[in-house]
């Protein structure tokens, strides 16, 4: 059965500019947000041979410093493209299509030239492979490799999307996503969550990201992976960040879809998705609900020291299930205002209810004494309300063209309600002798808001930009946890509570920053970027309560942090952007949430629970990357190599509670409890390899592997551990005919060290198949998840007074049957796919 995570972990040039900048800096405020401007790009794409039109090409821009992900645009049927809205600067225009060679064009926007208009761009057409007697065409690429980023277009992988964004993620090179959805990147889990470039608001863990189990994949069109981040973003996300682009419609009238998705054993899941444009405002709406159970099943064996020639041996087998019940709702607007300025606002209500339950056999035996047996059950039902509210404001002048104002506030209100049942029975026949239950409840309300300030300044040359920004954040918490006892099993949801062991606490952190960031062309073929970030953290929170009532604690920490970056790139090659070789460098925090540092047991099973350390500090880390980019033919070539070093590093460590032990008496097992510590500094050095590749014009392969250097620290106590981690993703996109693709894929992951012990290794192979109906007007797809039935969860833990192993497998094998409809003008063009989750479940695994 999966680890309950606790709510915390839910929750984005004259001497005047500068000075301004200067003063920026010394202020606690800063911001992330994505930027645009006034400029324009458009053309058409021809092919060479006919000078027919080519439809349906994905048009990248990005920025040339930095190959930073500006705007994406699809050519219609009549071949033509445009992108609105873009800040001046130099540019790399590439057409992707796996029927046609990579086109690339190199292009500066300027105040004396904000429009530009490539006209007849010439596609050259790959050689026809006939598959039988049909001609078909191919499936685009579903991931387009950058240095220090990769573009991963979700809506063309049919073995994510449909599912949630954790579920996507699954599917990302250099992305690892664990059996309780916590997401990591090159072996860290200190990532930053980013929606269109701006914070989610809600908190994952104190990285700043969204609930990704609770956002749909069909809500997404993009996903950016940006390993080593610019002082632009918050500090926070070691790891890296991850930046959801959500779907956006343009387009006159009603448009939308509506999706029905059928999973094996008990899972359903269903959206609808609309936006009308009318005038100047655009009005949006939408529904996701989901209704997914997943069985599990697993066992565990630890070996203690309890003190001096005493030792407990423990098993535990498990069977259990999960049920999740989600609803949401999305209504917004978004007005165009006089000069040059737009305001949008959006209001996102929702609840979840999460049900699960577990049945333990448990055996233990003290030295070598008679094995003693019981019986237990676990029960949560997890309740949660969550409303989210934001608005968006831009501003462009027609005077000073390039220059750009835009903000983003908002505000997330928690209420959620978790109670934790647990009974236990001493075994005698097949019965079973009741004992007393009990009951732990915890109570959470969160109130977050947020606003940030950005404004961007393009440099009088034409070849770079100065942007500066403000930000500030605030999490306050307020709990409860009780702690009660059944009087009898007669009644067993009659539990009285125990004072002594019931706690309320309270929690407040204000993290306010600021950054500037500079960026210029040095000649044709040089860019250079720096910047720096400030940030301050103020975090106070106290608990009363527990043994006699008058116990107090109290948690205060306050400090001022600077995060500086930089970034030099050189094109190596005749053709901007086929070869390209680019340095980069960032510092970066992980800062701890208040639950890692809470001292509140929070149970996560009868002899289990999780508990917070008030000394835990934040760890910062040192990022470098150099990577090299080759375009040969229709094939890139990303290669990487990166360097970590963390001080402070933050890791999970379990140890036995021998008080617990004996206070719960012979029979009731063993208690084990997990905390949190920094234990030093570590280094982390590794690779990182990609090839996107046409094999044929109905078959295009991804591959993706990643080699590393893990280290963990010792804490001055032993010698530091290291281990050699390898990741590999290879994916297979096959066009059967012009409206019938075929994607399999499949990832493997080594053994992964921990602060105690190791995960062992896993991976997984995909199945997916999309039919295109109704002249485009719908899709229908299957897909079966983990076609093996290979993907589970193994941990070892070995210390002097600990030695642990943990099985656990999940539902994964699952088949999934799911049908899309476009409403309006949004057709299933070749490429859009919108159907078949990804996740856990089904046929009997």
């Amino acid at each position: 059965m999966k680890t309950f995570t606790p709510l915390s972990s839910f929750p984005r040039v004259n001497s005047l500019l500068l000075g301004t900048a200067v003063a920026l800096l010394a202020l606690p405020f800063g911001a992330s947000a994505q930027s645009s401007g006034a400029g324009t790009v458009s053309g058409t794409l021809v092919e060479e041979s006919t000078g027919q039109p080519v439809p349906f090409s994905d048009v990248l821009l990005l920025r040339a410093a930095d190959s930073t992900f500006v705007a994406v645009a699809q050519s219609t049927e009549q071949g033509s493209f445009k992108a609105l809205a873009l800040p001046y600067g130099t540019y790399l225009l590439r057409v992707q299509d796996l029927n046609y060679r990579v086109l690339r064009r190199r292009f500066n926007l300027t105040a004396a030239a904000p429009t530009i208009n490539f006209l007849g761009l010439k596609m050259t057409a790959a050689t026809a492979t006939k598959l039988g007697e049909v001609i078909v065409t191919g499936q685009k690429a579903t991931v387009v490799e950058d240095l220090g980023k990769r573009i991963i277009n979700v809506e063309k992988d049919l073995g994510s999307v449909g599912g949630t964004a954790a579920n996507v993620l699954e599917n990302v090179p250099s992305v690892s996503v664990d059996v309780n959805g916590t997401v990591s990147m090159r072996g860290t889990s200190n990532v930053t969550i980013l929606i269109d470039g701006k914070p989610a608001g809600v908190s994952n863990g104190g990285t700043g990201g969204p609930r990704l189990d609770q956002i749909p994949a069909s809500r997404i069109a993009q996903i950016e992976v940006i390993t080593n981040p610019s002082a632009k973003y918050d500090a926070a996300g070691g790891g890296g960040v991850i930046n959801l682009i959500t779907k956006k419609e343009t387009r006159n009238g009603t448009n939308g879809t509506a999706a029905f998705v059928l999973g094996t054993a008990d899972k359903y899941s269903g959206n609808l998705s609309l936006s009308r444009k009318a005038g100047k405002a655009t009005w949006t709406a939408g529904y996701d609900g989901r209704d997914v159970t997943y069985r599990s099943k697993g066992h565990s064996e630890q070996t203690a020291l309890l003190g001096p020639g005493q030792t407990i041996r423990t098993t535990q087998v498990g069977v259990g299930s999960e049920t999740h019940r989600n609803h949401e709702l999305r209504v917004g607007v978004e007005l165009e205002l006089p000069k040059n300025q737009t305001l949008s606002l959006n209001l996102n209500p929702s609840t979840e209810r999460n049900l699960e339950g577990e049945s333990q056999d448990l055996t233990q035996q003290t030295n070598n004494g008679p094995v003693q047996k019981t019986i237990g059950r676990q029960d949560l039902d997890v309740k949660v309300n969550i409303l989210e509210t934001d608005g968006n404001y831009r501003r462009t002048w027609d005077a000073h063209k390039g220059r750009e104002l835009t903000a983003n506030f908002g505000s997330v209100l928690v209420d959620a309600n978790v109670p934790v049942v647990q009974r236990q029975f001493a075994e005698a026949g097949s019965a079973g002798v009741p004992q007393p239950g009990t009951r732990q409840q915890l109570a959470l309300l969160a109130n977050i808001q947020y606003g940030q300030v950005d404004y961007v300044h393009p440099l009088a040359d034409g070849k770079g930009r100065l942007e500066m920004g403000a930000k500030v954040e605030r999490q306050g918490y307020k709990g409860s946890n009780t702690f009660g006892y059944a009087t009898s099993e007669i009644r067993p949801d009659d539990f009285q509570n125990d004072p002594t062991r019931s706690l309320t606490y309270t929690s407040n952190q204000v993290v306010p920053a600021a950054y500037v960031t500079a960026q210029h062309s040095l000649g044709k073929k040089w860019n250079a970027q720096a910047g720096l970030r400030s940030e301050y953290t103020y975090l106070n929170g106290s608990v009363v309560g527990g043994e006699g009532i008058a116990q107090r604690g109290s948690l205060s920490q306050n400090y001022l942090s600077f995060f500086p970056s930089a970034l030099i790139s050189r094109e190596l090659g005749k053709e901007a952007g086929q070869n390209r070789l680019q340095l980069s460098y960032a510092r970066r925090l992980n800062r701890p949430n208040f639950m890692q540092q809470l001292p509140l047991a929070i149970y996560q099973d009868p002899r289990s629970y999780r508990l917070g350390n008030p000394r835990l500090q934040p760890e910062f880390s040192h990022n470098l990357e150099l990577g090299q980019q080759l375009t040969i033919g229709q094939a890139t070539i990303t290669s990487t190599a990166f360097a970590r070093i963390t001080t402070n590093s933050i890791q999970r460590l379990r140890f036995v509670d021998t008080l617990a032990t004996r206070l719960a008496g012979a029979g009731a097992g063993l208690v084990t409890a997990e905390t949190y510590d920094n234990l030093g500094t570590t280094t982390n050095v590794g690779a990182e390899f990609s090839l996107n590749q046409p094999l044929a014009k109905w078959w295009r392969l991804n591959a993706s592997t990643s080699l590393y250097r893990a280290q963990i620290a010792g804490n001055g106590i032993a010698n530091n551990r290291t281990a050699f981690i390898a990741t590999a993703r290879l994916t297979n996109n096959f066009t059967i005919r012009p409206t019938l693709d075929l994607q399999l894929s499949g990832n493997l992951r080594s053994a992964q060290l921990t602060a105690q012990g190791r995960q062992l290794a896993t991976g997984q192979l995909d199945l997916a198949l999309r039919q295109r109906l109704f002249s485009d007007r719908a899709a229908l797809t299957l897909r079966v998840s983990d076609l093996l039935n290979t993907q589970q969860f193994r941990n070892e833990i070995v210390t002097d007074a600990l030695t642990s192993y943990r099985y656990n497998k999940d539902e994964t094998r699952v088949g999934w049957l799911g049908f899309t409809w476009y409403i309006g003008a949004s057709k299933a063009k070749p490429g859009r796919i919108e159907s078949a989750p990804q996740g856990g479940g089904g046929f009997g695994g």
